[in-house]
């Protein structure tokens, strides 16, 4: 099978980097887990912390069999898939793959494409550089808002009328605007008290 032809089908896939750690965000803070990080991202945020995975051509493509094997040389059976923006990608072969070896598995995306793979947890956090699908809001338990500006609170609100009524509702300052806007942000949740505060513990902790 043609190369191309395989990362269409999701077989194989542009694999940028996968690692071992602690979730440092949202709702699994502090929980082991292995990130599995693919390359390609056409959604372009500004203020994007890993620009080096948007081009997807930089990152060698590596069969499914593979990247489960690395997941499963570390005790933690958490699963994060993440990227760039990994509904870029069939996700379908890679999480049946992942299930069969009794994993959980987590996806953060923007949602910006059509929804594909089997997970135990959504997180969608939308941006404003590119108009999530449609597809992403009947999956999302979790809608994690970075805040960025003053304007990404009605954002937030606008993409919190179109998930469900039991979707975790998270508001998360971008990490070089923290101290300018996390006032904001515990003021705001304070009086809207459906959103919790996501901070990246993680680099807080100096680990991946």
């Amino acid at each position: 099978m043609e190369k191309s032809a395989a990362v269409a089908n999701g077989t194989i896939l542009p694999l940028m980097e996968a690692f071992y750690t602690i979730q440092g965000e949202g709702t699994f803070s502090g929980h082991a887990a292995y990130f599995i990080r693919l390359g390609g991202c056409d959604v372009g945020c500004v203020w994007c912390d890993v620009k080096e995975s948007w081009e997807a051509g930089k990152w060698p493509l590596v069969p499914i069999e593979e990247i489960v094997s690395g997941a499963l040389s570390h005790p933690a059976r958490l699963v994060v898939i993440t990227g760039g923006e990994p509904l870029m990608y069939n996700l379908d072969p890679l999480t049946h793959l992942l299930k069969k070896n009794g994993f959980t598995i987590n996806i953060e995306t923007s949602g910006a494409h059509p929804f594909s793979g089997e997970f135990d947890w959504v997180c969608f956090s939308p941006k404003k550089f590119k108009k999530p699908h449609h597809s992403i809001y009947q999956h999302a338990n979790e809608l994690k808002v970075v805040i960025f500006h003053q304007s990404d609170f009605e954002f937030a609100e606008q993409h919190a009328s179109l998930v469900s009524t039991d979707c975790v509702k998270l508001l998360q300052p971008e990490w070089t605007k923290s101290s300018v806007l996390l006032e904001k942000i515990i003021t705001y949740a304070k009086n809207h008290p459906a959103w919790q505060i996501s901070l990246q513990t993680h680099k807080f902790m100096e680990i991946p």
